[in-house]
Parts: structure tokens; C-alpha cells; sequence
């Protein structure tokens, strides 16, 4: 048996360029089909978090005929931060790595986005903001993520022509977009899922940024819960690596969302141009209303919805879109 090697979208700017993925122990166990139903996609969701990682394992980037070395880390992640100084284009661009086993090679190929000329770029969290996953209920949260293919799960109503016109905002040419990221708590167990589900659901392509892999079934039962210092990490980054982007934020109230935000927007006044949170609950959340008011006194636009086609008004209102 073969180790197995997953790569995930990367991203550069004019200095650097940033791959990752993981390497995997070698497995009898199917790959994980996000077609089944029932019962059978439980036990692919599952096995999905019982992965064993390899870890200190040789990564080997190919990058205009050089070859550059790395290993991976405890977890089996590997991380490439690459200098660079030729012109990489704009848009999104192919890039080649490889594991070797037993002296032949394993190559995956996946792409990182350089963003074209503008100003805009955008950051979403995925659970309630755009998935609709019940995160203020543990319980009902699990059932459908185990009983539910990606097929059967849900997009909130609205997001996509929401999104869709972000991606394409102050553009004139349609094959240009905006950089977009999907930032979450989930863990980056469900990396494919999430990718499948936004190719099915046609929202923007995006960097995903998640948390740490996961490869116990008990870590499985916390998913997408706990410390969330790692989403306001992420963030950070993001703004610090494209200085010169104007950001969106979108996000929801069922967890840390506004608060995370709005620590954010007091380390980046400038660089923040409206935050986006959505209703879960039947009532707007008086700490979340708070956070927003606090927000918008740093100029900041706000918006706190229920409906997605609230949100779309406000960004026409606020000359974000058309």
C-alpha cells in the first residue's frame, strides 16, 4: 500500500507563494464518497476522522524546474512559504508536488490563487453563513452531518447571487474575480466536502483555511467547536499577506463571529470595509448588536440579517455591488 498524498488550494502575493496539504498513512479504506446516503455516509464521515497522518515525511514542491525540499510536521501537515521574483500571472495557476515511496513517485496537483488588479477581497465563514448546519444545536448539528450527503445539505437561501456578485464586484471583465476565503472552525477532515459543496452550489472559488486535522473519533464529536483563536489567526494573516485589499467580512452570530470580527476591525480600521453577520436564532442577539454598534463607530459598515436578500440590498445601498 501506497501513503497518501492531498494537497489544498494555495495563494501568493507579489513576494511569496503559500502550498499546503497532508500526507497520509497507507489504507485499505475507500475513499470517501459523497454520494452515499444514510448509514453508509456516516461510516465515510467517520472514517474521515479515524485517518492516521505520517508524520516527518519528505514533501518535494516542483517550481520552475527547481525541486524544494520539505517534511511534514507532527500531523502530517506540510506547509511550503516560498520566495519569489518571477511574474506568476493572476488568477489561478497550477502547482506540482510529489511524496516518493519505495523509490517511485506520488504526484498531486492542485492550484493557488494570485488575485488580479483591484481593490476587494473577501472572507467568509462557512457553518450558518452560507452551510446551513444548526451549530447552535450540537445535536441536530452532528445528525446532518453524518446523515446528510453533500447533495442533501442546504445553502441559505440568497447567498449564492450574494456571493456571486461580491466575487465579480468593481469588475468589468467577468473572467476576473475577487479574492475570496473561507475561513472555519471546521477541521481540515472536511476540506473535500466543503469544496464539493461550493462547486455544487456555484459559490465563488476560494483559499479554504481551517483547523488542525483531526484523526480520533472523539475529536470527530467536537467538530467545529472550541477555541476559536485559530479563525481570528487566519484572519490576521490574510490581511497582513494582501496589505493593499479592502476587506469584507461575513459571518454569523451562532458562535464567536462579531466578536472576532470586531477585534479585527480595531487592529485593521483602514483595511475593513463592512461586516456581514447573520441572524440563527428567532431574535437578534443583544451582545451581537452590540459588537456591530461598536464596529460601525470605527466607519465601518454593518449589517446584522435574517434574510440573505437583506444583505444584497445593503451592498447595493453601500456601493459595494450593482
Amino acid at each position: 500500500m501506497k501513503p497518501i498524498l492531498k494537497l489544498y488550494r494555495g495563494y501568493a502575493n507579489e513576494q511569496e507563494l503559500i502550498v499546503m496539504g497532508h500526507v497520509f498513512k497507507p489504507t485499505t479504506q475507500e475513499e470517501y464518497d459523497f454520494q452515499k446516503k444514510k448509514f453508509k455516509n456516516a461510516r465515510s464521515i467517520i472514517r474521515m476522522y479515524q485517518t492516521k497522518t505520517k508524520p516527518n515525511a519528505d514533501v518535494f514542491l516542483e517550481r520552475n524546474g527547481r525541486v524544494i525540499h520539505t517534511k511534514t510536521l507532527e500531523d502530517g501537515y506540510f506547509k511550503f512559504c516560498i520566495p519569489i521574483k518571477e511574474i506568476l500571472g493572476y488568477g489561478w495557476l497550477d502547482y506540482n508536488v510529489h511524496i516518493l515511496h519505495e523509490g517511485e513517485k506520488i504526484e498531486a496537483k492542485d492550484t493557488y490563487v494570485r488575485p488580479f488588479d483591484g481593490n476587494l477581497g473577501f472572507i467568509s465563514d462557512i457553518d450558518d453563513t452560507f452551510l446551513v448546519s444548526h451549530t447552535r444545536n450540537p445535536f441536530k448539528k452532528l445528525y446532518i452531518l453524518l446523515f446528510r450527503n453533500v447533495n442533501m445539505r442546504k445553502v441559505f437561501e440568497g447567498v449564492v447571487p450574494h456571493y456571486q456578485a461580491l466575487s465579480t464586484a468593481g469588475r468589468n471583465n467577468k473572467d476576473e474575480q475577487n479574492a475570496f476565503f473561507y475561513v472555519s472552525s471546521s477541521e481540515w477532515n472536511l476540506y473535500r466536502f466543503i469544496v464539493d459543496f461550493t462547486e455544487l452550489n456555484n459559490l465563488p472559488r476560494a483559499v479554504l483555511l481551517l483547523k488542525d486535522i483531526k484523526t480520533s473519533l472523539m475529536d470527530f464529536f467536537i467538530t467545529g467547536r472550541g477555541d476559536h483563536n485559530h479563525k481570528f489567526e487566519k484572519i490576521k494573516h490574510i490581511l497582513e499577506f494582501y496589505p493593499n485589499l479592502t476587506y469584507t467580512l461575513l459571518g454569523d452570530d451562532s458562535q464567536e463571529d462579531p466578536y472576532l470580527y470586531e477585534t479585527i476591525c480595531k487592529i485593521f480600521p483602514e483595511t475593513v470595509l463592512a461586516v456581514y453577520i447573520r441572524q440563527t436564532g428567532k431574535h437578534k442577539k443583544a451582545k451581537t448588536q452590540s459588537a456591530l454598534e461598536n464596529i460601525s463607530t470605527l466607519g465601518v459598515k454593518t449589517c446584522y440579517f435574517r434574510d440573505s436578500h437583506e444583505a444584497i440590498s445593503h451592498s447595493k445601498r453601500i456601493g459595494l455591488i450593482k
